[in-house]
Formats: C-alpha cells, sequence, structure tokens
C-alpha cells in the first residue's frame, strides 16, 4: 500500500505571519536550561496561539521543548568552558594551562624527587682484596613515606666528581675500594639515593616523523630526570642528548638536544630538532630512555629511614641514608602557573625590578625543593649598589613551608647573580611564619548527625584549601569573614564561628600565616 498526494498542514510558516504578528521578544541570551524553556514557550505561543495551547509537564510537545531547552543549556555551558579556557584569567583544566604556557615558552613544572646521602657498610664481611667492589644492576630500594605511610620507591647511584652518575644506564654501580672510609676501609660515602622507580623505553625512530618524538610509557615523570641516548649511522647525530627548555632557542642545527612535553598527567613525550634548529636524528636510528616517576614532598624521608642488605659481587653491605631527604616537591599548580608565568614572561630572563626578582624567586627550583613563597624589598642604598632581600621559604607540602637549607639558598643565590644588575647586592633571608591554631564550631541540623564525621571532613578541606600555600602570600591579611565563607561551602553547615580568632590577623611583609592545629567542634540544631 502506498500514500501520494500532499498534506495540508494547519501551522504557518513564520514567513507566512505578518510582520505586525511576529514575535519581538526573543531572547538570544538565554543559556541556561529554565530561560531556554521559558523563551521557547513564548515563542510558540506567538507563533502558534491557535494551534498549540497545552503547555503542561505531562504534554508530549513540552517534552520536545524541554529536550531542545536541556540540548540548549549543555551547549551554552561547553561554549562557555571552551571560551574560559582560552585565557590564563578564566582556565581551570592543567591541560589548557599546559597548551597556553608552551605559547610563551613557559613549561608547567612537575613533581620534583627527594633525594638523600646515602652509605653502604660491608662491616669487615668484605676482604679487600681486588680494586672494585661491583654492586648489580638491581638498584631499587623500597620504604615507606612519613607523610601518608604509602610505599616509596629510591634509586641508587654513585657520585662521581660531585656529581650524581644518572647516566649510567647499565644499573651496575662500581665502588673502588680506593674510596673506602672508615677503619677497616670497609665503608662507602660516596653515593646517594633519589626518589622514584628507574624506568627505561627503547626502540626505533618511525621513517615518516617529520619531527622525531618518542612518548614515553609511564608517569608522572620527575622533572630533570630524562636521559636520551641515540643510536644513529650519522655521527653528529650519534651519542648522548641533553634536555633544555625549549628546543626553538636552540643554538645550532647540529646541538644534540631534545626537550620534553607534558600532558596534564605529567606523561612525557620527548620532542627533538627539526634539523634547523636542534640535530634531527636518523629515520633508521634507535634509542634508549632512563627517567625516573614519582615525585612529590612524600619522598622527603627522615634520617636513618632506610636500612636494608644490599648484595655484592664480594658480599652483603648495609644501606643507610646518612642525611634527610630534601627536594621532594609537589607538581605546580594551576593557580601558581596562572600567577606566575605571564609575570615570568615579562621578565624577559633578567632581573630589573622587584617585581623581577620576586617572580624569579617564586619560580625557582633546585636539586634541593623549590620556593613555597618568596617576596623582594629594597633594604637601602649604599654607594651605588642597591640591596634587595630576597625573603624565602621552602615548600614542605601543600600547606605547610619552612625555613630553606643553605645549599637551596646558595643555588637561588648562584642563579640571581647570573641575571641581576651589576649594582644590586642580593641577599636571601629567612621568610617569618606566623603559626595560628584554630578552633571553629559549625552547626548542622540533628538530622544529620549520621553523616557528622562526613560533613567535619568536608570543613576540614574547605579550611585546608582556604590556607593552602598557593591562597597564602607574604603580608598578606587572614580575613575571618572570607575563612567563615569557606566553611559554608559545605551545605549541611548552617552557622558557623571562629572561635579563638576574634579580629582579622595582620602580618608584617616578611611574615606569613600557616595553619598549626585545627580543632573542628559541632552543635546539632533542632
Amino acid at each position: 500500500m502506498s500514500f501520494s498526494g500532499t498534506v495540508a498542514s494547519d501551522f504557518m510558516k513564520l514567513s507566512e505571519i505578518p510582520i505586525s504578528k511576529r514575535p519581538t521578544l526573543i531572547n538570544f541570551a538565554a543559556t541556561d536550561f529554565l530561560s531556554i524553556r521559558n523563551s521557547l514557550i513564548d515563542y510558540a505561543k506567538a507563533v502558534y496561539p491557535l494551534e498549540y495551547q497545552y503547555f503542561t509537564e505531562s504534554d508530549l510537545g513540552m517534552m520536545f521543548i524541554e529536550l531542545v531547552a536541556y540540548m540548549g543549556s549543555v551547549m551554552s555551558m561547553k561554549a562557555d568552558m571552551l571560551a574560559n579556557e582560552n585565557f590564563f584569567s578564566t582556565a581551570t583544566q592543567r591541560g589548557s594551562i599546559i597548551k597556553l604556557l608552551q605559547l610563551i615558552g613557559v613549561t608547567l613544572r612537575g613533581p620534583l624527587s627527594s633525594a638523600a646521602d646515602a652509605q653502604l657498610n660491608f662491616g669487615k664481611s668484605i676482604p679487600m682484596t681486588g680494586d672494585t667492589i661491583i654492586l648489580p644492576a638491581q638498584r631499587t630500594i623500597e620504604t615507606t613515606s612519613p607523610e601518608d605511610g604509602g610505599s616509596l620507591t629510591f634509586t641508587l647511584y654513585k657520585v662521581v666528581n660531585g656529581l650524581v652518575d644518572t647516566a649510567n644506564t647499565t644499573g651496575q654501580i662500581t665502588l673502588n675500594v680506593a674510596e673506602a672510609e672508615g677503619e677497616n676501609l670497609d665503608v662507602y660515602n660516596n653515593l646517594v639515593i633519589q626518589e622514584g622507580a628507574l624506568v627505561s623505553d627503547s626502540g626505533a625512530f618511525a621513517a615518516t616523523e617529520s619531527v622525531k618524538t618518542i612518548k614515553l610509557s609511564q608517569g608522572p615523570v620527575i622533572d630533570g630526570s630524562v636521559e636520551v641516548f641515540v643510536t644513529a649511522p650519522t655521527s653528529n647525530a650519534n651519542g648522548a642528548y641533553s634536555e633544555v627548555a625549549n628546543t626553538f632557542f636552540a643554538s645550532g642545527s647540529s646541538d644534540r638536544i631534545f626537550e620534553v612535553v607534558y600532558d596534564e598527567n605529567f606523561q612525557g613525550t620527548i620532542v627533538f630538532g627539526n634539523g634547523s634548529v636542534g640535530i634531527s636524528p636518523d629515520d633508521t636510528a634507535s634509542y634508549f630512555v632512563t627517567y625516573r616517576v614519582g615525585g612529590g614532598t612524600r619522598g622527603n624521608i627522615i634520617k636513618d629511614a632506610i636500612n636494608l642488605s644490599v648484595n655484592s659481587d664480594k658480599g652483603i653491605g648495609t644501606l643507610t641514608n646518612t642525611s634527610v631527604g630534601t627536594g621532594g616537591s609537589n607538581a605546580e599548580t594551576v593557580e601558581h602557573a596562572k600567577k606566575y608565568a605571564p609575570l615570568t614572561f615579562r621578565r624577559q630572563d633578567r632581573l630589573v625590578t622587584l617585581e623581577d626578582y620576586s617572580t624569579f624567586a617564586n619560580t625557582f627550583i633546585s636539586s634541593f625543593g623549590t620556593v613555597g613563597k618568596a617576596t623582594a624589598a629594597t633594604r637601602k642604598a649604599y654607594a651605588s649598589a642597591n640591596i634587595i632581600d630576597i625573603y624565602i621559604l621552602e615548600n614542605a607540602s601543600d600547606f605547610q613551608l619552612q625555613r630553606a637549607t643553605t645549599n637551596f639558598k646558595t643555588q637561588l643565590l648562584t642563579a640571581m647573580d647570573k641575571k641581576k644588575m651589576a649594582t644590586d647586592d642580593v641577599v636571601i633571608v629567612d621568610g617569618l611564619i606566623r603559626t595560628l591554631d584554630l578552633v571553629t564550631t559549625i552547626r548542622i541540623d540533628r538530622e544529620e548527625r549520621t553523616n557528622q564525621q562526613q560533613i567535619i571532613n568536608q570543613v576540614r578541606g574547605e579550611i585546608l584549601n582556604f590556607m593552602n600555600v598557593d591562597n597564602t602570600d607574604f603580608g598578606k591579611t587572614l580575613v575571618v569573614a572570607d575563612l567563615n565563607r569557606s566553611i559554608f561551602e559545605v551545605p549541611q553547615v548552617r552557622f558557623s564561628t571562629i572561635d579563638n580568632i576574634l579580629d582579622d590577623v595582620h602580618v608584617d611583609f616578611n611574615e606569613i600565616i600557616q595553619l598549626n592545629n585545627l580543632t573542628i567542634n559541632v552543635e546539632l540544631i533542632a
């Protein structure tokens, strides 16, 4: 059976409606579900006043209107998100921040690993015959994090001429008997342990790639831990490659360099030069890459946290860490990058203004850790020079700052000396910490008592986020009203008071507020 012909419609096209009767108040600015829904209803009432009059929730036509309103609100939200992710001030996704930073030649810093001095003691168990003692390729050391109690992996390295021998890709460590110390010449102190599991990737380059890349198999990659060795038929492309911040700024076409581009999970992709800026490995070349995964403040172990047996070709020794673990820091946060990346670009690799000094210090990283907070101040002028005081505190965790070590200060000062004006004298000064004990009382409905612990945990999280290192600064006043406002982010909280602080807490320009103890009391209300 078939049908043919035309079907008459009782509905008029908008073009058939006289101009005087067409709707004039269509809300094109509607973005949320209810606004779009109401706008569609108004449109239907204006265009089809007689044909469609059933605007109840159960009507089939209303279902289609609400479906369209739903789709419109979702699309509007997506459009807003896409627009926001194109600007530093509004971007929230780590992946977006990474791409925006690439436009100005700045890299979002990944996690850094802690390191500690290590000692290997054989305790007379090895006769001092021969010239060497060989430790096998297995260099993994397991221990427990003092921060969260989870497992930690360290990698053992030898110190050669004052430098950590990370280029040793064989894994095997050779100790020279001539380097032994102790009464019985059975102690070796030229060792370090660095947090992070050692990973290696190998393979061959694809001939189809115009710019050679290597996708690292694991993450998060510890910043600065990547070592690359290329075996190529062309002699100038063969050998070890050096990591640079950006291959675009390489000095020549024959430089064996690479940069590591990280995604939002800090899994890395190695990018080589293109032949014009940095050498491009041959199509037939193979590669061998080592790197470490892990990092963070959780690796800052205490002294003597490690005490384990290590095999060698001549016997068993005891390995211990003779110093605390330092240098471990978490990946740079989005908030930190949004604040300092534009300032870093503006600084243009020189130190002239106080803002330049402050930005440089706040983004400085070293083998001993990272700056948690820094500020710069001019002390006075004498002769033709100015004294620039750099007040710093080192990162201990997301919520804790500490005084920087002497080694850390020395590295920062050395780095600044290369960038500063000749008439400036720079002095690194310890910032001051104002510890704060906080007692707060929250009131919740009595029927929420079964969820009391969950609510307490949520309030604790909001307070810790409010006191996060990224949200504090030198000289920043603690505003009690703002703290209370953060507590009210938890919906179940009906009322809250800060019991032990009545007024805002003011500090000096070189002083920062840090949470010490937090007590949360709960009152049930009818």
